[in-house]
């Protein structure tokens, strides 16, 4: 059974808080969003929801998952706050079929469900803004990739996965976050649409897994290593971020060349495709420079 609780209430909100004993925890980057209209505008981005499996994080005291519930999914929500886990279980949806409720860290719980139930069909969350892109970054690297994914985030995160080569944005995030998705801000949300509001721009992101697959599966884990290692000094050129691999001189010239990367580019002026050629050089020079393989593993 899904409560009848109005989210849109701050007083509704702190007099909950208060009769349980909770307040808002800084380190979690708790924040409710108290705007219906923003919360249906964050559902619809995910479409049809009807029986369609979905993963929340950072539910609160539920007001994106009663929409998500509404909608007809089956929602598994991450909650690491002991106290709102009660208030979900308790009061919020008791014995809701629909509703599942994972308790504690998502960056640490998403694994195991993962490996039990497999991929869902969409993510769709207010991620707190302390670990947003962290968890976004643990399921691509963990090849934990849905359909869709829509989160809430900072501004600032958002604009550095929609960057293109070459811009102030661009960065090792922005080429994980691309090679999979079409990443797409959807629309902007104001501070006063939360309680408390935050010190921080907030947007909505969609992420539309690719129709055609820009890298193919099997070079994804070097593609990511390779980056790392690229974006680690955004100051010095491709060739500088790589000298520490284990490849001469030369032969990393001659990488690079094949590649068609210049070795005194630096990595934020590289297009996907430039990466991709040059994580497929490195594919096969591993094979014969075993003294490399720990670095770009």
């Amino acid at each position: 059974m899904i409560w009848d609780f109005d989210y849109s209430s701050v007083s509704a909100i702190a007099k909950l808080l208060d009769e349980n004993g909770l307040s808002m925890t800084k380190k979690f980057g708790q924040n409710f969003l108290v705007s219906q209209q923003v919360l249906d505008r964050i559902a619809a981005q995910c479409g049809d929801l009807t029986g369609k499996t979905v993963w929340e994080v950072g539910p609160g005291i539920g007001a994106l998952t009663t929409k998500l519930l509404k909608a007809g999914a089956f929602v598994t929500s991450f909650e690491i706050d002991h106290g709102f886990c009660r208030i979900l279980r308790e009061q919020a949806y008791v014995e809701e079929p629909k509703f599942r409720l994972i308790e504690g860290d998502a960056l640490k719980n998403w694994r195991s469900l993962y490996d039990k139930k497999g991929v869902p069909d969409i993510i769709c969350a207010n991620l707190p803004y302390n670990v947003g892109s962290m968890f976004i970054a643990s399921l691509i690297e963990g090849r934990c990739v849905p359909q869709r994914m829509v989160y809430t985030l900072q501004s600032e995160v958002v604009q550095r996965m929609c960057a293109k080569n070459s811009s102030q944005d661009y960065s090792g995030f922005t080429v994980l976050t691309n090679i999979d998705y079409e990443n797409k801000e959807a629309f902007r949300i104001k501070a006063g649409c939360f309680f408390p509001p935050p010190n921080v721009d907030s947007s909505v992101v969609v992420m539309q897994r690719r129709q055609e697959k820009l890298v193919p599966e099997e070079l994804v884990p070097r593609l990511i290593s390779l980056v790392r290692v690229l974006f680690s000094q955004r100051r010095k050129t491709v060739k500088n971020n790589l000298k520490g691999i284990g490849l001469g001189s030369e032969e990393l010239d001659r990488l690079l060349a094949n590649a068609g990367v210049p070795a005194g580019e630096r990595a934020e002026k590289l297009s996907m495709d430039q990466l991709v050629a040059l994580a497929q050089e490195f594919e096969k020079t591993m094979h014969h420079s075993p003294s490399s393989k720990e670095v770009l593993k």
